[in-house]
Parts: structure tokens; sequence; C-alpha cells
């Protein structure tokens, strides 16, 4: 009868253990997230543009130090370069075609930052084609926000990455050199812990 009991108890922890354990989940706050390239014109400069419109969440092992199930989409008609003729043409076939592709996304799984730090690798689907792609990402910290009245924990993100544009499929003046073929990316967010 007491080996019963301990053998319940001994379940009892290693349950509770396995729920403690869970990794937490956080959804990107849409209002501290900025998502920002750069790409070549005419070996002149670089072109500065952005996405207005981006969601998206993920899980995260903060004992572990696994970050996964990370989705983040991105609304491609958001795209904004402060030049009004530019921002259409690069909504056109030509470039994001935002009327058949109207989302591009980023997702990832059971990336170990441990083995791999600073390095979040997963797949990039812009234009219908789905390519691996890493970040390089930075989690500045976790902790109890500041602001407002619940105070939840918040994490805070700095990343870069770089692709290039023709491997989706997106051509457009990359043999003549006047709009470049690598597109660098710069992400910067704020999470919310669910």
């Amino acid at each position: 009868m007491r080996t019963h009991k301990v053998l319940i108890i001994i379940v009892s922890i290693f349950f509770t253990q396995l729920v403690i354990a869970k990794d937490d989940a956080y959804v990107i706050d849409e209002s501290h997230f900025s998502l920002g390239f750069l790409v070549e014109h005419a070996g002149y400069a670089k072109t500065l543009g952005m996405f207005k419109r981006v969601s998206g969440s993920f899980s995260y092992d903060r004992d572990k130090n696994i970050l996964s199930n990370v989705e983040i989409i991105i609304d491609t008609s958001s795209v904004f370069t402060n030049h009004e003729k530019r921002d259409s043409h690069l909504k056109s076939p030509d470039f994001l075609d935002v009327k058949n592709f109207p989302i591009m996304t980023f997702k990832a799984t059971n990336n170990d930052l441990n083995k791999n730090p600073n390095k979040v690798s997963g797949e990039l689907t812009l234009l219908g084609i789905s390519k691996k792609i890493t970040l390089n990402a930075v989690i500045n910290k976790i902790e109890k926000y500041p602001f407002g009245f619940t105070k939840p924990i918040v994490m805070g993100v700095s990343a870069t990455a770089s692709f290039n544009r023709s491997d989706f499929g997106m051509n457009y003046a990359v043999k003549k050199n006047l709009v470049g073929d690598q597109i660098d990316l710069i992400i910067e967010f704020e999470a919310i812990k669910q």
C-alpha cells in the first residue's frame, strides 16, 4: 500500500514538472513591430522600405532556450517606401504581386538557441515559393512591462536577415542591375507573453 502511494506521488511530481516546463506562448505586439528592408538602386544608394502590417506568434522555453512555433504574417499590400509611384510598382506583378499573393510568411520550429546562438532558421514563403532563411536574432530582454495597468511579461527582439529575391522568382531588373537582387531585412519587435 505504501509503495502504491509513493508511486502516485512520483507520477504526480513528474506530470507537474511537465506542466511547468510547458513553453510560454507569445503574441507579437503589432504596435511595436517594425519590418524594414534595404535594396540597392542601380548602384547609387539603397532604398529603405517597410511593411506596415505584420502579425505573428511563437513559443519559447526559457529554461531550455528553445524557440518554436514561430509564425510571422506580412501583409504585402502594406509595403511603404515613402514614394507613391514606387510603392504601386512594388505591389505589381513585377515584384510582390499583391493581388495573387496578399501575404508572405516566415515559419520556424524547434530552434535550439544553445546549439546555434542568435540563429533562427525557418522558411520564408514569398510569391508562393518557400525557401530556408536564417535570422540573426538577439533577445534583448524578457521582463515585466513598465507601461500600462496590467504590466505583462514582454520579450524584446532585434533581428536581421538577407536573401536573394530572384530565388523566389522576383527577377525584375536583376540582370541589368537596376534593382538589387539582395534584400536585407531589419526586424525589431516586442511580444507579449500570454
